[in-house]
């Protein structure tokens, strides 16, 4: 074992776990000039920090990371799910509690999709939540136009390909014909951009209501629309397989009821 590895972690990962950005995010952050350690400028992601450096982004001191911390949130239709929109659309982060710490969102539901949506304020959980090699389901609650039969659903649970692009094999099952209407239950564990949606259409379905109700473990319940509610510490814990580094919340908050903050 080399005796020469500097002391701490490396910056992208301390800024991941203070809840600044995903350490992917922060790696660009670094690589833009924005971050600076003991009052010098990096640009380099190769460097490791202990408790003892001051770390600034953008000019602002960098708090020490909190407990890791892991919140359901009922998304409602018309927010996106970004800190900022160029089109100055509504977000989820302006319709949050206002005693909700800095917090990001593990993927992203679209702008016309609602259900559960996990929020946490550390960025190695996030990476771990959303890394395809976890492989946990997400299950849809999907409304579609149209009739579909045993014909139309077969090729998704088969893996199709769009405009060249291969999916992997959903779970799906039909669970009632409402007029012009059905109803099915979608089962996916990659989350691709739209995925849902477009497979919908490659079948000849359209979507006209799209509801996530779990992530993995994490279930949507009946938590009501626009509302947060914290994971306990013991379960966040136990699902994540979180060593001894993630050091658990003391005590787990109950449900916030939303509050809008207004935009930012």
């Amino acid at each position: 074992m080399s005796t020469n590895t500097p002391p701490g972690d490396r910056i992208a990962k301390v800024l991941a776990r203070a809840g600044v950005a995903s350490r992917r995010e922060a790696e660009r952050m670094i690589e833009a000039g924005r971050v600076s350690v003991n009052g010098k400028q990096i640009s380099s992601p190769a460097l490791n920090v202990t408790t003892k450096d001051m770390i600034e982004v953008d000019g602002k001191p960098v708090s020490e990371p909190e407990p890791p911390r892991l919140w359901l949130y009922h998304k409602p239709t018309g927010l996106v799910t970004t800190e900022r929109d160029e089109k100055g659309r509504e977000t989820v982060f302006d319709n949050l509690p206002e005693d909700l710490p800095r917090v990001m969102s593990v993927g992203r539901l679209d702008l016309n999709s609602e259900g559960l949506l996990l929020l946490t304020n550390d960025g190695e959980i996030k990476r771990r939540l959303e890394l395809p090699s976890t492989g946990w389901l997400r299950k849809y609650r999907v409304r579609v136009k149209g009739n579909p039969h045993e014909d139309t659903l077969s090729p998704l649970r088969k893996g199709i390909t769009i405009d060249g692009e291969k999916f992997q094999p959903m779970e799906v099952s039909l669970d009632r014909q409402q007029g012009a209407n059905a109803w099915l239950t979608i089962g996916i564990r990659e989350g691709r951009n739209r995925e849902i949606r477009r497979a919908m259409e490659a079948v000849g379905l359209t979507v006209n209501r799209l509801l996530r109700v779990s992530y993995g473990p994490f279930q949507l319940g009946d938590l009501k629309q626009g509302t947060v509610e914290e994971i306990k510490s013991r379960v966040l814990r136990d699902q994540l397989g979180l060593d001894k580094d993630f050091k658990p919340t003391t005590t787990p908050r109950p449900a916030v009821k939303r509050r809008p903050r207004g935009k930012r």
